[in-house]
């Protein structure tokens, strides 16, 4: 089995982490923090999991957390940089879900963030939790920093274009709309019911945070040079799923761009390229770990539409958090992961 922490448990991520978790065949979750509810039960503050768990929230306590196999920071950023260190030096694996270790270059990390990093020497170790991508390197990894759920879903629908050659690096657009569940657990008029209900608007216009991480990992895979991409999110009036529109201009219209992604994706157990003329919706990835991928030429203009589809709380944040930790530990990458979508 293995021993697990959780750190930040009041979270939706945290609850959607001990959810998966308690029903994976060799993870035993033994401890999870939360410094507002230290002593309260789990099933106190989540009772959709009364009779699964007997877990209480503890005060974090890094001696503790070094007893476990693999501790999760489903915190906000700035707190797993500062305890990654001692837990690594334990011999504990690190996953962060936040986004301490995403952004390599440290300029671009403190524009965005508007911190100093604080282990820049762990950062160039940390390994990007995109297991398609980062497979190979993420089993040997002591430190995974899980993507951001747009991140996830713009990045799977361009890696192979961008891989191939076979679109314009300077002008492609993401058009992404994320459920309220994106924002967080927290009190914030503009995530209220009376605010987001009946209602659909832009945000981050002039700039997200996951621009930067997006154009870093595209810029990794490229071969012809840097990617500019144009990303604008918006809120939709739902609470979970990603929902990614994303044009580009084909360079080289002899290609068979459909073969480009089924080639790319054939083995990959959590990405589905969709058959031909039919597109995803986020109902049919809600509660799984699976991203959908619908694929459109159009001719006339010499673009390709691809359409992501993603659960933010699940392939978006803890469900690849957990494909990362069975891939960091040998465990058959499928495990605890098999959820089928829930309709309607």
């Amino acid at each position: 089995m293995v021993s697990i922490g959780i750190v930040g448990g009041t979270g939706y991520t945290g609850v959607e982490l001990l959810r998966i978790l308690l029903r994976h065949a060799s993870a035993d979750v033994s401890i999870i923090t939360s410094r507002s509810e230290s002593g309260t039960r789990v099933v106190d503050y989540f009772p959709s999991l009364r009779g699964k768990t007997d877990l209480v929230f503890t005060d974090q306590s890094i001696k503790q957390l070094s007893h476990c196999d693999v501790v999760f920071f489903a915190t906000p950023h700035g707190v797993a940089m500062e305890q990654a260190r001692s837990l690594i030096e334990a011999g504990t694996k690190v996953i962060d879900l936040a986004a301490d270790f995403r952004i390599k270059n440290l300029m671009n990390w403190k524009k965005w963030y508007k911190l100093d990093h604080t282990c820049p020497d762990l950062l160039d170790e940390a390994v990007y939790g995109l297991p398609e991508l980062n497979r190979e390197k993420i089993k040997s990894a002591r430190i995974v920093a899980n993507p951001g759920c747009y991140a996830t879903s713009i990045e799977l629908a361009l890696i192979p274009l961008i891989k191939s050659g076979v679109v314009d690096h300077s002008n492609i657009i993401a058009d992404a709309k994320s459920g309220v569940s994106g924002a967080g657990r927290k009190a914030d008029i503009g995530v209220s019911f009376s605010e987001v209900s009946e209602n659909f608007k832009a945000y981050g216009v002039s700039g997200h945070r996951h621009h930067p991480e997006i154009e870093e990992v595209l810029n990794g895979v490229s071969q012809s040079g840097p990617v500019n991409l144009q990303f604008t999110p918006h809120l939709l009036p739902q609470i979970r799923g990603i929902l990614a529109t994303v044009y580009a201009r084909l360079e080289n219209s002899d290609r068979d761009v459909r073969s480009i992604f089924s080639e790319a994706y054939e083995n990959e157990p959590f990405v589905e390229v969709l058959p031909e003329g039919e597109f995803p919706d986020t109902k049919s990835t809600r509660g799984t770990n699976t991203c959908k991928l619908g694929l459109h030429i159009d001719v006339d203009f010499g673009r390709v539409v691809i359409i992501s589809a993603l659960d933010n709380l699940v392939k978006g944040a803890a469900g690849q958090a957990v494909q990362n930790m069975n891939i960091m530990m040998g465990l058959d990458e499928q495990t605890g992961l098999l959820d089928l979508a829930t309709v309607p």
